[in-house]
């Protein structure tokens, strides 16, 4: 008797309806992902085979397009100025990075703990508001270069492919630093210690020991720097216009919306030789993460490292960052501000005793600007929430849940990363194109949160993963013998105990969505406009008073959304 009460339960489980709630939630989670990464994927792969625009109906296929690409000069100009930008970018921004990283934690640098603050600001500014703040500051009529010139010195040109390295590597620089300090701060400093008993030199265990144990976070940031690199429209776009240096990102945005007949076959076979290329980017970065178990130093039982004496150079060494800092990061992001709040911003002209507030004042008045700005807090705001709720759905069911395809669905979910958001825009825009029953998704702030989370999925999927595999599955296991649902489970201990990091997800998806633009630019229309693309339209037009007005908002709003995520508590799991 008892054996057979024991066997009653398994058998239940084995008639359980194969297409339960949980299984049908499963498979719309896992085709949705699918869905938003073919979606803008499949056109721009028909257009390469096409002699005419995909949404013509007469249409036959050719590949024709691909010899007639590779073949045009003017394409491999733009190619090797992409490369150029690309490995100048990477190399000045990494090295940048990798210096602050040991300078501020571990060297006795006066002012450490402010400097990490104050050079980790262009992470969360973006990249058109730092070109914008450059070209004010630094261009051929800026404030500083007029004052450097008004004093007889030498100036520079900062529209020019070395100029544009040095604005797009300290905007990315941020990055490698941020990814190196974590390393440093990991590092186990009892390897250090047993060389300065062995008589090493201070400076020598710095190159020896320490470098080298942040090699992976040093590679990692170096290959996702250049995959950024590639993508970076703004800073080419605001900068190189004038010396008419066209990069793979302002070819794309140039070809589709600037000239005046659109190469959509050109568009389609550019479109994929950046995502190949990308792609190739994203597996060597995958594999540098697998080969971060060499480098490990963390263990057990660790102690505090020790900081570097900088001695006598402590002072002036310090005076010289805070100098470079301020040079590189507050005079950029001051010019917008001034800019701002002057009619007109000139070093012959004392700011101060022009001040005014008309550029605030049409960015409130004019129906244009005032749209934009709802938009944008629309677009972050909603479609935030929307896309964290959806990123977390998607890393549950990659993580802890039984789906049959979950492997695929994470490496799904992660791929778009291989595409840049002009690119991801011109897909969205020819997918809609031809499919006129989605026509009334068009030119709606809808159809852009659609492609701000396809765009950002693996962001928010990677912000996601950490705090879902902190949680142990024996919690999953206890409710499951209790009878209770995958679904059950996930809505009362999963997502209950993931507040945290779905607050944090949402504050760093709400921050990217209001900063992104790229992607609008194929979609929005006159109602849809978000800051970003009205930005770039008003700067173009010779507005850079209205221009900065939007940019100081979005920089508050920016601001308001980083103190408020202060207060958001960390993950607190027992196992």
């Amino acid at each position: 008797m008892a054996a057979t009460a024991q066997t009653r339960p398994i058998k239940a489980i084995a008639k359980a309806p194969r297409w339960r709630l949980d299984r049908v939630i499963q498979w719309l989670i896992a085709l949705t992902v699918v869905g938003l990464v073919l979606f803008p994927t499949w056109p721009i792969l028909y257009q390469s085979l096409l002699e005419k625009p995909l949404y013509e109906a007469s249409n036959t296929l050719s590949l024709q397009n691909f010899p007639r690409v590779l073949g045009n000069p003017k394409i491999w100009q733009v190619i090797g100025n992409t490369a150029v930008f690309m490995l100048g970018s990477t190399i000045v921004g990494t090295l940048i990075g990798i210096l602050f990283a040991v300078l501020l934690i571990r060297t006795d640098l006066p002012g450490a703990q402010w400097l990490q603050k104050l050079i980790t600001i262009p992470y969360y500014v973006s990249a058109l508001i730092l070109a914008f703040g450059w070209a004010v500051m630094y261009g051929p009529q800026g404030f500083m270069t007029v004052m450097v010139r008004e004093w007889g010195l030498p100036t520079w040109n900062l529209y020019t492919m070395p100029g544009l390295i040095v604005v797009s590597a300290l905007y990315f620089m941020p990055l490698t630093f941020m990814y190196c300090s974590s390393s440093l701060s990991m590092a186990d400093p009892q390897l250090e210690s047993a060389a300065r008993i062995a008589g090493a030199k201070p400076l020598r265990i710095l190159l020896r020991i320490t470098i080298p144990l942040i090699r992976p976070a040093m590679l990692y940031a170096l290959v996702l720097t250049m995959v950024s690199s590639i993508e970076l429209l703004s800073i080419p776009l605001v900068l190189g216009e004038s010396a008419q240096i066209d990069v793979l990102s302002t070819f794309l945005y140039r070809t589709a919306l600037v000239s005046g007949t659109t190469d959509y076959g050109t568009l389609a076979v550019v479109a994929i030789m950046v995502v190949l290329f990308i792609s190739v980017l994203v597996m060597l970065q995958n594999h540098l993460m697998k080969q971060e178990r060499r480098f490990v130093s963390v263990s057990g039982k660790i102690s505090r490292a020790r900081v570097l004496h900088l001695g006598w150079l402590r002072w002036p060494l310090g005076f010289v960052v805070y100098l470079f800092a301020g040079l590189t990061i507050l005079v950029p992001l001051g010019g917008i501000i001034l800019q701002a709040f002057t009619p007109f911003l000139s070093a012959l002209i004392n700011p101060f005793s022009i001040l005014t507030m008309d550029n605030f004042k049409q960015a409130f008045e004019f129906e244009t600007y005032r749209v934009a700005i709802i938009n944008s807090l629309l677009i972050a705001g909603v479609g935030g929430v929307v896309a964290t709720l959806f990123m977390a759905a998607v890393a549950l069911l990659t993580y802890r849940s039984k789906f049959p395809m979950r492997g695929a669905v994470k490496y799904i979910a992660q791929y778009p990363r291989a595409f840049p958001g002009t690119i991801i825009g011109l897909g969205f825009l020819w997918a809609l194109l031809s499919f006129p029953a989605l026509g009334g998704l068009r030119n709606t702030i809808w159809i852009l949160i659609i492609a701000y989370t396809m765009r950002y999925l693996p962001l928010g999927f990677s912000a996601m993963s950490p705090s879902i595999l902190q949680i142990s599955d024996e919690l999953d296991r206890a409710a499951r013998v209790s009878g209770t649902t995958w679904l059950g489970v996930m809505r009362h201990i999963m997502l209950p105990l993931l507040r945290p990091a779905l607050l944090t997800t949402f504050t760093l998806l709400f921050i990217t969505f209001l900063k992104e633009y790229s992607v609008a630019l194929f979609l929005f229309t006159r109602g849809s406009q978000v800051i970003g693309t009205t930005m770039l339209e008003v700067w173009a037009q010779g507005g850079p008073g209205p221009a900065a007005a939007l940019a100081v908002i979005q920089l508050l709003i920016i601001g308001v959304v980083r103190w408020l995520s202060s207060f958001i508590p960390t993950v607190k799991v027992r196992e």
